[in-house]
């Protein structure tokens, strides 16, 4: 657990976000109906061995079956076409050269002068960048060096991976720099294209994940923003957990023969990543609402990170002791999917601008590791 940050005379605040999203979107019966020739062919093509019992059949997906277990209904994805394509089923994005900008440095720009833009900042008021995201789509340089390049931002600049919780831990880090005095200003990116890492013949997660680029723009400097909220404090926690994992890397190199191996893409358990991620996330928001000596009825909002609606509904039930209104835990992921860091904060920017001055509201994000990152934050 970290220490509290509340008694700090320093104010901590985000003043801009900004959301990035792709300009192609996958519903439910478009995805099912690609997995379902897939099944189709793969019964046929393997119709002996599964007459002799060798291997299972496959079974079909259904829009009705995807909502009721995730209450998603549609995804937006960056390459859509082989995705779509029941003999490809991955997206296929082109190879750039090392004189180009690489895919997750574009995204980062379009969400980053974004979030400028609200701040009412520009580059050279950024001393460091921080991409924290799922998957980085090289081992170096580091993309965050390559978009503090692109932005032509003095100072540092460093990746960081702790899966779907890393907005919210790289929010910790960048208060914890701004609190220190090393830093003024600190831009956080989170570029992810989980299409990429996901199983699209696998019935029980071929639906869950879509791509989203986000960005936030934190600071202690005085700021003319028109809506900031300022960061009261945060919590970070990590549990090794082997219920969500994906381990392609460059080891995967060393085993050509198992370079397409289905462990080498996202998998997980989920029933058993309901029934402990649940309980161990309501349990920390609880204990940081009484570390500030504060009760869950001064809640205005919770961005919950978005992964699953069932999960998000109990979450908020545990920590409120009632059933929460659309309103005061807001769903992005019927429309985005399981965006992995970046849900909580799209929630955040989606549903930030109502709230008057004073309110109180969480970020709360969690997923593989197991991690999990809250931070309390107050309408300024």
């Amino acid at each position: 657990m970290t220490k509290k940050t509340s008694d700090k005379k320093i104010c901590n605040k985000i003043t801009g976000t900004g959301v990035w999203t792709p300009k192609n979107s996958i519903s439910n019966e478009q995805l099912v109906d690609t997995f379902n020739k897939y099944v189709d062919q793969f019964n046929s093509q393997n119709s002996n061995a599964i007459e002799n019992g060798e291997i299972e059949a496959l079974l079909y997906s259904s829009s009705e079956f995807i909502e009721k277990a995730s209450g998603i209904k549609s995804r937006y994805v960056f390459a859509p076409e082989g995705i779509l394509d029941s003999k490809i089923m991955y997206p296929m994005i082109n190879e750039r050269s090392e004189n180009e900008m690489s895919l997750q440095c574009e995204i980062s720009l379009i969400a980053a002068q974004q979030a400028l833009q609200e701040a009412g900042c520009t580059p050279a008021d950024i001393d460091a960048v921080i991409v924290a995201c799922s998957n980085m789509q090289r081992a170096y340089p580091a993309i965050s060096i390559e978009v503090q390049n692109a932005l032509g931002i003095e100072g540092f600049a460093f990746d960081m991976n702790v899966a779907c919780a890393s907005a919210v831990f790289a929010l910790q880090m960048a208060t914890d720099m701004l609190t220190g005095g090393s830093v003024k200003r600190v831009l956080l990116i989170n570029p992810e294209l989980c299409s990429a890492h996901l199983e699209f013949r696998d019935r029980d997660c071929h639906f869950i994940f879509g791509d989203a680029c986000t960005a936030m723009i934190v600071e202690s400097m005085h700021s003319h923003a028109d809506i900031q909220y300022e960061v009261i404090s945060t919590r970070c926690k990590t549990q090794f957990s082997n219920n969500i994992r994906n381990n392609f890397g460059f080891l995967a190199l060393c085993q050509p023969e198992s370079i397409n191996s289905r462990n080498n893409r996202f998998h997980q358990q989920g029933r058993k990543v309901f029934k402990e991620v649940v309980p161990m996330v309501a349990q920390m928001i609880q204990s940081h609402l009484e570390d500030e000596n504060m009760s869950a009825d001064q809640l205005a909002r919770l961005w919950l990170h978005q992964a699953n609606l069932s999960m998000n509904e109990l979450i908020a039930k545990k920590v409120l002791g009632r059933e929460a209104s659309r309103e005061e835990a807001p769903i992005i992921l019927d429309r985005y999917a399981n965006t992995s860091s970046a849900g909580s904060i799209i929630a955040f920017h989606e549903n930030k601008k109502d709230l008057s001055i004073g309110s109180i509201g969480l970020l709360s994000a969690f997923g593989a590791g197991y991690s999990a990152a809250t931070a309390l934050l107050r309408r300024i």
